[in-house]
Order: structure tokens, then sequence, then C-alpha cells
């Protein structure tokens, strides 16, 4: 027994099927018994010859020896593939579309050849092994191929056989694909005497019908061609099963690792622009929009606590989602809004969440939503951090009551204990803050006071900040009263 694999290392093979025209399209897989034997002594003509290390003799005992059986494939995973392009015609100053189609294998498989009957002598062992060494290419010159003898031999799927469909299941054990295989060296002599009936015979036809079996697999295919035949006269053709969808592209697999989304971003479009003083009243439609998705989404009773903010867990009062507009190029005018939501968000609330394309006020005005880009709060680096100083971008309205020894910058520690971050180390007032170039703003320039009635709300005025941690904290950072509709935010101070 014998057995060769064969690898592909430009992850292609080319070789178009004999009598078959480039732009048909069609491949020849598995290859040719036929093309084997070719390229094995076109390989000791162009590189064992000139060395004088194997004799002609000894080439044509080998190509005899494989010629004296079928072999058997181990096909590896491949699939029908082309490229096209235009052939210049210099003659017409035209072009010619001209189909290159190809086997697309993976680099790292193997093609596996087995010919069970076939026992090499040592000096035809060895000329092999010199052959398959220095083969460069099987098929088409950009076929580069590795090959090398292999013991033991790998397991088969796909050998000579006519019966596609199994006649006691009626299951199809296969597909038939038709191959050039070598005739045996007795074989090719009946069919030379066949054709060589005399001796113009023999003179017309001594270049496609040399005597030696060796001879008649180099005789090159223009010169076949030329001379009318439809097939090699030294080859026959044999009917092999190979796999199902041997060439059929198989969708490659690949594990899914979840990534964590907290954040996603939107472009707010159309004319005018919501102004920054309304930030709170854009979180809020925000939310009124989100809410009307997921009843679509999810049905009335199945909205996302994320979203909606009730039914969170005891304890966890800000893990649901925050809708921060946002004014990127500091005109004044709210162009941007971010959904942050810090417990994340699954496939399928992501998936509702970006349904919404639009944004619309009782008094008719909307604007168009376009989704920017969703994953980490790190979308928007000013809001995101990490940072040691944040400034107020809107209004801070304290969540409790004041009281002796618990004013505003107590409330605004507590806070941010409550949100395991770092003890400020300064906390500054701010008397106003810039809205867009050179124009300042108080807090109460801005919409403080939400669209509902609100039972508790212990600041109507507001005020703004200026935060120094510790170490930098990551954002985004948005507290107080309303802090999950646009009051309270705070950007990163860029040195």
């Amino acid at each position: 027994m014998l057995a060769i694999e064969f690898r592909f290392p430009a992850g292609r093979y080319h070789a178009n099927p004999w009598g078959q025209h480039v732009n048909e399209g069609a491949v020849d897989w598995p290859p040719e018994p036929w093309r084997i034997l070719r390229a094995l002594i076109a390989t000791w003509h162009q590189k064992i010859k000139p060395l004088g290390k194997h004799s002609a003799s000894s080439l044509a005992g080998l190509v005899e020896s494989l010629s004296e059986d079928l072999p058997e494939y181990r096909l590896p995973r491949a699939s029908h593939a082309h490229t096209r392009h235009y052939m210049p015609q210099y003659a017409s100053g035209k072009t010619s579309l001209v189909f290159d189609a190809f086997t697309a294998v993976s680099r790292t498989d193997t093609l596996g050849v087995v010919w069970p009957a076939v026992h090499l002598s040592d000096d035809q062992a060895a000329l092999l092994d010199d052959l398959l060494s220095a083969i460069g290419y099987l098929g088409r010159a950009e076929s580069w191929v590795e090959a090398r003898r292999i013991h033991p031999p790998p397991v088969t799927n796909c050998t000579p056989g006519t019966q596609a469909v199994d006649t006691e299941t009626g299951e199809l054990k296969g597909e038939l694909v038709t191959l050039h295989a070598p005739l045996a060296k007795s074989e090719y002599e009946v069919v030379r005497k066949r054709f060589i009936t005399d001796k113009r015979a023999e003179k017309r036809l001594a270049t496609t019908l040399p005597k030696s079996l060796l001879d008649a697999l180099s005789v090159s295919t223009s010169e076949l061609q030329k001379l009318g035949w439809n097939q090699p006269p030294a080859a026959q053709k044999i009917s092999y099963l190979r796999p199902v969808g041997a060439l059929q592209p198989v969708p490659k697999t690949q594990r899914h690792t979840p990534t964590v989304v907290t954040a996603a971003l939107f472009i707010i479009h159309g004319k005018p622009l919501p102004r920054v003083e309304d930030s709170l009243r854009i979180g809020e439609t925000m939310r009124v929009a989100t809410m009307a998705q997921c009843k679509r989404f999810f049905g009335e009773n199945g909205i996302p606590p994320i979203f909606s903010g009730h039914g969170m867990p005891t304890g966890n009062r800000h893990g649901h989602a925050f809708y921060l507009p946002w004014d990127s190029n500091n005109d004044g005018r709210i162009d941007r809004l971010m959904v942050y939501v810090p417990d994340g968000m699954d496939d399928s609330q992501q998936r509702a969440l970006l349904g919404i394309n639009r944004l619309w006020e009782r008094d008719g005005k909307q604007w168009q939503l376009i989704l920017e880009g969703r994953g980490l709060p790190s979308l928007v680096p000013a809001l995101s951090g990490p940072a040691t100083v944040w400034n107020s971008i809107t209004p801070y309205l304290h969540p409790w009551h004041t009281k002796k020894n618990f004013g505003i910058a107590d409330q605004i520690r507590r806070e941010c204990r409550n949100r395991g971050l770092p003890e400020p180390v300064s906390i500054q007032p701010l008397s106003e803050i810039e809205v867009g170039k050179g124009r300042t703003r108080r807090p109460i320039h801005f919409h403080r006071f939400r669209s509902h009635r609100v039972k508790h709300q212990p600041d109507r005025h507001g005020s703004f900040w200026r935060i120094t941690f510790s170490r930098p904290v990551q954002g985004p950072l948005a507290l107080g009263f309303a802090c999950h509709y646009g009051l309270g935010m705070f950007k990163n101070e860029t040195p």
C-alpha cells in the first residue's frame, strides 16, 4: 500500500478538467490520477534529471507501478470558488472576461491519496520521495503544493464507484464525479494497437501514441488537442464517489463570546437641534421612546427593569438606564444622546433599544436618531474618563433636604460613597458654566422640573460644582435629582 499527502500552502488548487473551457468555471476535484502522474513526470524532467540521480528507466518503472491501481482519496473540507478578471487583447485593443475557478482549501488541511495495491521497490520509493520533496505545484503553477509519503495511510472518503444511492436503504452514499486515470501498461498497448494499424497511421499518430506509457503520459495537452483527441489516449474515465457537498462552502463556526454592552450612543439629527438647557426634557423624551419600543418588543408586562427603573433589586438604585444628552461640538445644541446602563444589556435588550429611530415631543417637535456606536461609555471620552477632576455641565439638584452639617457638598460626598466612588478631596461651587462658545449660563437658565408631578424634589434651584477625587474615577458621572434624565451631569477636565 502506498499513501501520499498533499498540502496547499496558498489555500488554492487550480486545475481545469480536460475538455472544458476555463470560462465554464469547472474545477478538477479531487486531483485526477492522470494529472498527479504527469506532475511527477514534469518534476523529474525539471529538477531530478539535471542532477543525474535517477534514470528515465527508474521513472518509467515508477509510473507503470502507479498506473496498475486506481487510487482512493481522503478529501479535506473544500469549496468551489472563483475570481474574475479582464484579459487584455493587445491585437484588438479590447479585453475579455476570464473566470479563474479553483478549489479553496485550508492551508493546514491535507489531501490524502492512497494506492491500496501498489508496492514499490526500494529504488522506486527513493525516486518517489525525491520527486515529492521537489514538486512545486499541482495543476496550474499558482497551485503551490507540498507533498510527502505517509504511513499509516489515512481513512479514505472518495473511492471508485458508480452507485451513488444505496439500493437497500435508498440513502445517498455520495456524488458521482468522473476523473481521468492512467491506463495500465498492458491496457495502453492494446489501445495503441487499435489505432496503429499501419505505418501511415503510426507516422500520423507517433507524437500522441508513443510506444512507452511514460512517453504517452508526457504528451502535452496542446498536441493531443491539435490531433483532435477527445481525451488523452493513455487515460481512462473512472467514476468516483466523493462526499456529498464536497465543494460546498461550509460556514465557519465560531464560539460566540458575549460582549459587555453598557452604552449606546445616538446622533440626534434635525433642525433646530434642542438646546443644552433642555437636557432634562430630551432625557425624559428618550425614556418615553424607549418604553414605547419595549412595549412593542417585549409586551406590556415585559419591559426590562434596566430601562424602566422599576422592579430593580433592593439596594440597586442606579443600575438601570441613564438617558444622557450631550453637546459634542460645544455649540450649545444637543447633538448626541448616550443611553448608559451600568448593569449591561443582553442581545434582545440591545435590539429593542437600537430599534428607536425618532424622538418626538407633544408640541410636534421631532428629531431623527442614528446609532453611532455601542459598547462601553468610552464612546464619549469627555463623559467617561477616567479623570480626577469633574465639572458640572447641567445643574446638580440635591436629592435630600439640607440640614445643619448636611449641606449640598455633604450630599455630594454621600452620593459618591453610595456609588462606590472614592471620597472627594475637594468640592468647589461654580456660579456659572459656559454653554456653547462664549455663552455663560446659571442653573436658573436650565429646565429643572420633571414632566410629571414629583412629590419629592427638595431642590428646585440647582447648582454647579467642581469635584476633585484622590484618584481617577470612571464615568459617566451623573448625581442628584433626575440624574437618570440629564441633570447633575459632569464632564472630566482635560489637562
